[in-house]
C-alpha cells in the first residue's frame, strides 16, 4: 500500500489573507468609469447608480484617488431572499493619477447616478533662466 503525501499549494497564513481579500471584494464592487484628458485637466466620469451626493467620499493619498460611493440601503417590510445582495453593494474605486494633478482644485458633481470629477493639472512655472535669456536678446 502506497502512502501519498500531498503538500498544500499555499501556506495557511496566505490562505487566510486571500480569504480576507475575497471578503473585501464581496463587500464592494468597482464601478464603470471613463478617464479623459481635456487640455488643462483630466475628467473622470464614474457611473454610480443609486448613490446620493451624501454617500460619496472622495479622498487623495499621495498620487492616488480613492472613491467610495455608498448606496442607501432599504429594509423591506416583506423581506425575502431574492439575491439582491449583489445589486446593493457599495462602490469603491482606487486610481493612480500621478503627480501632475493639482488635488487642491478638484471639483465634482453628481447628477442621476453619474459622478463627474474634474482634476486640473498642475501649472508649470516658467523657468527664470529662459525668461532672462529672452530679455537680453536683440
Amino acid at each position: 500500500m502506497h502512502t501519498t503525501i500531498i503538500h498544500p499549494l499555499k501556506s495557511p497564513s496566505r490562505l487566510r489573507r486571500t480569504r480576507v481579500a475575497q471578503r473585501a471584494a464581496v463587500d464592494h464592487r468597482k464601478p464603470h468609469y471613463e478617464l479623459t484628458e481635456q487640455g488643462d485637466r483630466l475628467e473622470l466620469v464614474v457611473y454610480v447608480p443609486g448613490v446620493d451626493a451624501s454617500g460619496v467620499d472622495l479622498s487623495f493619498d499621495g498620487r492616488d484617488l480613492l472613491l467610495t460611493a455608498r448606496k442607501a440601503h432599504f429594509v423591506r417590510v416583506n423581506w425575502q431572499a431574492l439575491h439582491l445582495e449583489g445589486a446593493q453593494r457599495d462602490y469603491e474605486l482606487a486610481l493612480r493619477l500621478g503627480s501632475g494633478v493639482d488635488f487642491d482644485r478638484v471639483a465634482a458633481t453628481l447628477q442621476a447616478g453619474v459622478l463627474t470629477i474634474k482634476l486640473p493639472k498642475k501649472r508649470r512655472a516658467t523657468e527664470p533662466v529662459a525668461a532672462a535669456a529672452l530679455q537680453h536678446v536683440a
